[in-house]
């Protein structure tokens, strides 16, 4: 494997963990809508929570999925085409609630069915992402040519990948439920049920995370690189520190700091993922004919990766720049002047 290679894996799982950090707070808070926003300004408080920045926070998630496809072209492939209907209910999921968000506050007749929609829109994407993961993680049955030979939708959910769905489903939540902790007014009613919720999902977050590392580790995957164990094991006490750590400043009623220690722990849980999976992208299941798919053998040109790379060196700062302009513009505490479209 060459330098650009292994820069490359690294980057798309830094990519992962960005969208999973940024996107992961708006899916959770709009799974927690119906639960924790009672009345019609509480509900317009968690939309606009979220509303300026949910296009900008699936930036990361179209990025990755264009860095894999120019830099693992096979990998791309094979995912995106093997997981198709997985995939269409995803991205059919994020345009309603895209819709749901815009539309609620200036459609009341239609209010309730808006509310559905954005629950719907965000829960579904939240499961599916890490049944996803879990399927490409265990491995999926490949031909000799590395093409995935399809089952059906349910055929992707074993115990294994129900399991890494709930726990990505759980850390959505947990993302969600410290956002709005952090966004709504202080002292409000939102913000004590926001704060209420988090903890017992944050207990969900530790259990499941242990369950899916030993089990992932000790039966699905026992032979991973034993040079990478010292970090595996950094990355996972950095989650379960982050985790923590979240709770302890919820506790105290630092919702900035409870919520930057909960993004930690997420982005170090997709990190801990790249660290178990390298070298593969995609892992041959045990009745495959064909071998996984790694970066070496799904890589581009030295070429190809070398010129992405520079354009990354361009690119990422300036998507870095729009993000600091746009949360420190929309920076505090959503006020009842900021209510007034949604």
């Amino acid at each position: 494997m060459t330098f650009f290679q292994v820069l490359w894996f690294i980057l798309i799982f830094v990519l992962i963990g960005g969208y999973f950090v940024l996107d992961g707070f708006d899916l959770g808070a709009g799974t927690l809508y119906p639960f924790v926003a009672k009345n019609d300004k509480e509900k317009a408080i968690v939309r606009r929570s979220i509303g300026p920045v949910w296009d900008g926070n699936e930036v990361w998630l179209l990025t990755a999925g264009g860095a894999l496809f120019a830099a693992f072209a096979p990998a791309y492939a094979t995912t995106f085409s093997g997981f198709y209907l997985a995939i269409m209910l995803v991205l059919f999921s994020l345009i309603v609630r895209a819709v749901s968000v815009e539309f609620r506050g200036y459609d009341p007749k239609w209010g309730s069915v808006w509310d559905k929609l954005f629950f719907i829109g965000s829960a579904l994407p939240s499961l599916l992402f890490g049944v996803a993961v879990g399927n490409i993680y265990a491995g999926i049955p490949m031909s000799a040519g590395g093409d995935y030979i399809g089952i059906p939708l349910l055929g992707l959910i074993t115990p294994f990948t129900l399991l890494t769905g709930l726990l990505g489903l759980s850390m959505f939540l947990a993302q969600g439920a410290t956002w709005l902790a952090l966004k709504s007014p202080k002292p409000s009613a939102l913000r004590d049920r926001a704060v209420k919720v988090a903890f017992p999902i944050q207990i969900a977050v530790l259990v499941l995370f242990v369950i899916v590392s030993i089990y992932g580790h000790f039966i699905i995957q026992p032979d991973m690189v034993p040079e990478l164990s010292v970090l595996r094991f950094l990355f996972a006490a950095i989650v379960l520190v982050g985790i923590v750590g979240s709770m302890v400043m919820m506790r105290k009623g630092s919702d900035l700091w409870a919520f930057l220690c909960q993004s930690a722990g997420a982005f170090f849980l997709v990190a801990l993922l790249a660290a178990s999976m390298f070298p593969n992208f995609v892992v041959a299941s045990p009745d495959s004919i064909g071998p996984s798919i790694t970066l070496m053998s799904a890589a581009g040109s030295e070429l190809a990766l070398m010129w992405m790379t520079i354009i990354t060196c361009v690119g990422l700062p300036l998507v870095l720049v729009y993000h600091v302009i746009i949360y420190r513009t929309f920076r505090g505490r959503v006020k009842d002047e900021d209510l007034k479209h949604y």
